[in-house]
């Protein structure tokens, strides 16, 4: 993967919160990518965090075949920081006016800590902001699309849409993972759902799941593992005590390093790229906001994640490699290449003073 085009962190006027933009790729098109508020306990962690997640998402795009590039952004207030509606509005402007100097080469979207309504408030300095309300004209949350997105690759993975009697175990029960247990569960298969938020477990239960507290989730053996909640949970040491020979989910950055991907294959275990399975959610909403497509269109788009991890699976075999080199040299291939054009603009939202 190539270095970063950019990178600029910044102190906000208002707020006195440092904020960042990286921007890894726009050999596609614009960089696109979600904004993360979050407390680090370093600025370095937030960097590095910023930077990971960034290079994910030029490989996400071009293997998704996006016109699009890779970039994110982090709003980083102090750890321990309870921020007030009046003070969050105000980082959030700080981070519009961060955005609008890029004049388009970075667009961002909801992620961990933001939603529409947060992107509402990013269109008021920037218009480079995808995923505000409906109500505002936007499409709203992306959750649903992931979700679809992430069936369809475990379709493909798993050879085949029947989860009668399967066991699956969904690390994390946010607003993805709601999704991914609802829909599995009424496909029959037996549900387990974890999350470092005790709070969560009655309205899982209330829901039919299985509560499994989140040290023993990676741990239980199961047809399918479901990382949905923070990266870095796949590392030597967590690989050797999976159970299942199927992990695939959304959660960003899985592998604490590519060379896991070997260690998964090692074991027998099918490991389907995060930045893959989880390409849902930017597909269906470039589809919509960028290209104008209805709803049924951008869902459609968003079911042939199936057709593309068949591919990698079926050039992983008869290349006696994993699908995480497949999906790379893919990507390497597309960003090398181009992708087929598409029009990289957003339509104008409606935006409240």
């Amino acid at each position: 993967m190539t270095a970063h085009e950019q990178l600029v962190a910044r102190r906000g006027r208002r707020s006195g919160i440092t904020t960042m933009v990286a921007i890894h790729s726009t050999a596609l098109g614009p960089a696109v990518g979600g904004c993360r508020f979050k407390p680090y306990a370093t600025l370095d962690e937030a960097v590095g965090d910023v930077l990971r997640l960034s290079a994910a998402m030029t490989a996400k795009c071009a293997v998704a075949g996006l016109a699009f590039g890779g970039g994110k952004s982090v709003i980083a207030p102090e750890p321990g920081r309870v921020l007030s509606p009046e003070e969050r509005r105000a980082v959030l402007l700080d981070h519009a006016d961060l955005i609008a100097e890029f004049g388009g080469r970075y667009q961002a979207g909801p992620d961990v800590g933001t939603g529409p309504a947060d992107m509402l408030v990013l269109r008021e300095a920037s218009p480079y902001a995808f995923c505000a309300p409906e109500s505002a004209g936007g499409t709203g949350s992306s959750s649903g699309p992931t979700a679809v997105g992430v069936l369809a690759a475990l379709r493909a993975a798993a050879g085949s849409a029947d989860m009668i009697g399967r066991r699956v175990v969904i690390s994390g029960y946010g607003s993805v993972g709601v999704h991914l247990a609802a829909s599995l569960r009424a496909a029959g298969a037996d549900v387990v759902v974890s999350d470092i938020d005790p709070a969560k477990r009655a309205g899982a239960e209330q829901q039919g799941l299985t509560w499994v507290e989140p040290e023993k989730a990676l741990t239980l053996t199961a047809d399918v593992v479901v990382p949905a909640a923070v990266g870095g949970v796949l590392s030597p040491e967590s690989v050797a005590r999976l159970d299942t020979p199927l992990v695939v989910g959304p959660a960003n950055n899985q592998l604490t390093d590519d060379a896991v991907a070997d260690d998964l294959a090692a074991r027998g275990i099918l490991w389907i790229p995060d930045y893959v399975a989880s390409a849902g959610g930017i597909l269906y909403t470039l589809s919509r906001e960028a290209e104008g497509l209805d709803h049924d269109a951008a869902l459609a788009r968003v079911e042939t994640i199936e057709d593309t991890v068949r591919t990698l699976l079926e050039a992983a075999k008869a290349n006696a490699t994993t699908p995480l080199h497949e999906a790379a040299a893919l990507a390497g291939r597309r960003l090398t290449s181009g992708a087929e054009p598409r029009t990289p603009s957003l339509p104008e939202l409606r935006t409240t003073a």
